[in-house]
């Protein structure tokens, strides 16, 4: 289930008295990088029109139009309102069976108290401000304006918890688990976690799909029984308890068997293409006008899904990352002209990379996919560390995998999620080291580490695990709720759930004008590469 035809369409252009922007995907990309190089349009702030391909049809905003503020504003209230099964079914609430009380006092206790009565739910009108820096200026570092004048706009999206009122009768639930697509540390956190708040709530029929969406079709692989005594201490190891898999069945046949199997709420663990796999059920669900609650759990060690701070695995991936670059480090500093190379994970993003070089405080040269560089020449990146071994007489350098493609051979070939396979550029980088200085006859001692897999396979740290555990909880409360096609994040420090339709429009990256970025190249020193 790829995202390759997702990609976002970014055009800007100015002419006579319009400056104008086209977007093929939605509002985070305006506030992600808005009118940062459309300066010059602030002069024609009354005349400026900004358009918006959103994902359900196009809004036209003309600045000059009083009611642009409120037009912009309702657009982003539909687009980011949750989709729920009273959209298709007409159905009244419950009393919540959810509550952490002591003793956890049923619902009719002799003393007459009930859910009501504790202050630990979430009203359904609560929301969390995605947006908290109100940029002065395109010109700011990092700004993510909407119009010219970088105007404040209010990006409410819905809080994350439990409700007091629940849509699903727990002793009659039937609730399944899947994770999809790679490793990845902190997995097994969130199956612990979905089973303990299930069982809260009373759910007794748990079960674990496994290896994937492939476990709804493969013969020969059995829905797996989940309890709270089967999965306590599964969080104690790295990898997945359920197994995992990439690519899957057509969206009609997993819904045959979600059908069959008389599923009432699937959990779907794993990043942008099991969350657009999750959708496609979630429509198909509706189609067929079934009771079923699709909630996701974003998994993906590149932090590369929209709206959120960070996603599970990615603090543990960053720290994991330290043991490699620290054996770069002393092998380049202990060597004559020794330069450490190491490959960190980030296909199209390199938010790994960038938080490694910045955390380990010994990265000289940072490439990530987002910035362009050349290798070659008085500007190149060999230039550089050439300078480098002149000066310190080592040199540790970091690269996304993702990083440098448009300088290697490209290949059509995809995996089995659909996502295009990446040509090696550590491997490439490093037989150009050894190349380049070869040809000027000057010694250079190159090691190369790529730790991808010892990465992927660890156990989530201390952070992680916090993350995995709201998250893991928040799904459940979610589904109860009675919301379908969503997914819950962390968003500007508070949990949140989000449509999936929105998460799912175009990976997320590092900005190139962000502070984040200043920062990592302050603390290298490295130049432009152009």
């Amino acid at each position: 289930m790829s995202l390759s035809g997702m990609a976002i369409a970014f055009k800007a252009s100015t002419s006579g008295s319009t400056a104008q922007l086209l977007w093929g995907h939605s509002t985070k990309d305006q506030c992600q990088y808005g009118f940062t190089h459309l300066n010059e349009a602030r002069s024609r702030k009354g005349s400026a029109a900004l358009h918006v391909r959103a994902t359900s049809g196009k809004l036209d905003l003309d600045f000059s139009d009083p009611s642009w503020r409120q037009k912009y504003q309702e657009d982003w209230d539909r687009r980011f309102n949750l989709p729920h099964i009273t959209d298709i079914f007409d159905l009244e609430p419950r009393l919540t069976t959810f509550s952490l009380k002591k003793n956890r006092i049923p619902l009719g206790d002799v003393d007459g108290s009930s859910p009501d009565m504790w202050n630990g739910y979430v009203n359904k009108d609560d929301r969390a401000l995605l947006k908290v820096i109100k940029y002065a200026s395109p010109t700011s570092a990092g700004a993510k304006c909407i119009d010219p004048d970088c105007s404040w706009m209010e990006h409410w999206v819905h809080r994350a918890g439990p409700r007091k009122e629940i849509y699903y009768e727990p002793e009659e639930v039937k609730a399944a688990i899947v994770t999809c697509g790679g490793l990845c540390p902190g997995l097994n956190d969130v199956i612990r976690q979905i089973v303990f708040t299930l069982e809260i709530y009373g759910v007794k029929n748990i079960v674990g799909i496994q290896f994937g969406y492939r476990g709804f079709f493969e013969k020969g692989l059995k829905e797996m029984p989940l309890s709270r005594d089967l999965v306590e201490n599964i969080n104690l190891s790295g990898g997945s308890f359920l197994g995992v898999s990439r690519g899957g069945a057509k969206t009609s046949e997993i819904v045959d068997s979600i059908q069959a199997r008389r599923i009432d709420m699937l959990f779907v663990i794993g990043g942008n293409g099991s969350h657009a796999g999750a959708n496609a059920i979630h429509k198909e669900c509706r189609k067929r006008k079934l009771k079923v609650s699709v909630v996701a759990v974003p998994k993906t060690i590149d932090n590369d899904i929209l709206f959120m701070d960070k996603t599970f695995g990615f603090d543990t991936a960053v720290e994991e990352a330290q043991r490699a670059i620290n054996s770069a480090y002393i092998e380049a500093r202990s060597a004559y002209h020794g330069i450490g190379l190491v490959k960190l994970m980030g296909r199209s993003t390199g938010f790994i990379a960038m938080h490694a070089s910045l955390s380990s405080g010994q990265i000289d040269v940072c490439l990530i996919p987002e910035i362009s560089f050349t290798l070659d020449g008085e500007r190149g990146v060999l230039a550089h560390v050439e300078h480098l071994l002149k000066t310190k007489g080592f040199c540790v350098i970091c690269v996304a995998e993702g990083a440098g493609q448009d300088l290697l051979q490209k290949s059509n070939a995809t995996d089995a999620s659909g996502n295009v396979i990446l040509s090696d550029f550590g491997v490439h980088m490093q037989q150009k080291i050894k190349k380049h200085f070869k040809d000027i006859d000057v010694p250079a001692d190159v090691k190369y580490i790529d730790p991808t897999y010892m990465v992927r396979a660890c156990r989530a740290n201390a952070s992680d695990a916090i993350l995995c555990t709201v998250l893991g909880q928040n799904a459940v409360h979610g589904a109860f709720a009675g919301f379908s096609g969503i997914t819950s994040g962390i968003c500007n420090t508070h949990y949140a759930f989000l449509p999936i339709t929105e998460v799912i429009t175009a990976p997320k990256h590092v900005n190139p004008n962000s502070r984040m970025w200043h920062r990592c190249l302050t603390s290298t020193g490295q130049p432009d590469f152009h």
